[in-house]
């Protein structure tokens, strides 16, 4: 039960260095060489055919649409990918909130049982207090482990295909957009991705609720990691990258704001409050 409780309190802050951190250093490692390798219909590689080149056609279809305009192609296949994703973020909301508030009914009953056992140290007394919490948890049927992430799991391999669909379409380095090239690193876009990462960040702990304090202060550091590793590593990518993130990071916000508002019921206790009461 030890285990189960400090995999509780660490999997949030561990989940979000995975998803969060772990892209940024990745891709950054791959975009360090040069896209010498155009991707085509003869590059050999399931993931090739059957997610990268299918981007890469599909952003060459678009900029002609937008009569040669890249750059619009990346925000629009951003916006349709993201779009694709959003049903398993919603998944991934719908299992947030169930656990929120089964916490929540639960929450009493695992600060009873701390006070019955706190001033016992005996071996027998802290196997019979981790019984009795799994008990509880079976009771109100509670996975700590059970956090939603999967979805956020499932979609890595879809952005990891439209990253490399940027990467090796070589069209799309010879067109600008707005004042940058795509082609070459910018000044101002990557800071621009940066501030998007934190403010994605920033929405989502704001959406989050019953972190403890010491957690609160490691997700906070890797809050303010991510942004930083992506601003330093985008100011050494074509900005075609940095753009991609910051298009998809405004629409992650705006979609964490919107599933928080679809999802989050009001507090129990909020609703019970007497007419009046806020006054006092």
């Amino acid at each position: 039960m030890k285990k189960i409780v400090l995999l509780q309190k660490w999997a949030k802050p561990i989940l979000f260095m995975l998803i969060g951190v772990l892209p940024v250093i990745v891709l950054s490692g791959c975009s360090a060489a040069s896209p010498s390798d155009p991707i085509n219909a003869d590059s050999a590689g399931i993931f090739n055919h059957l997610l990268i080149y299918p981007f890469s056609v599909m952003i060459k279809f678009f900029a002609d649409a937008f009569h040669g305009n890249y750059g619009l192609a990346i925000v629009l296949m951003t916006f349709i990918i993201r779009l694709a994703i959003m049903p398993l973020m919603m998944n991934q909301a719908r299992k947030q909130t169930d656990i929120k508030e089964k916490m929540a009914v639960l929450q009493p009953e695992l600060t009873a049982l701390n006070e019955k056992y706190k001033n016992d140290s005996r071996v027998d007394a802290k196997k019979q207090q981790q019984a009795e919490m799994l008990q509880l948890y079976q009771k109100h049927q509670f996975n700590p482990l059970n956090m939603g992430c999967l979805p956020m799991l499932l979609q890595w391999p879809i952005t990891l295909a439209f990253y490399y669909a940027i990467r090796r379409t070589p069209e799309i380095a010879a067109h600008d957009f707005l004042w940058f090239s795509l082609g070459k690193p910018d000044l101002i876009l990557p800071l621009i991705a940066a501030a998007v990462y934190y403010v994605q960040f920033r929405v989502s702990q704001s959406a989050s609720a019953q972190i403890q304090q010491n957690q609160n202060k490691q997700m906070v550091f890797l809050g303010l990691l991510s942004p930083v590793m992506m601003g330093i590593f985008s100011f050494q990518m074509p900005a075609a990258l940095p753009l991609y993130w910051a298009v998809g990071g405004m629409f992650i916000i705006v979609q964490t704001i919107i599933l928080n508002k679809m999802y989050t019921k009001p507090n129990a206790a909020t609703k019970k409050q007497p007419a009046g009461a806020e006054d006092l």
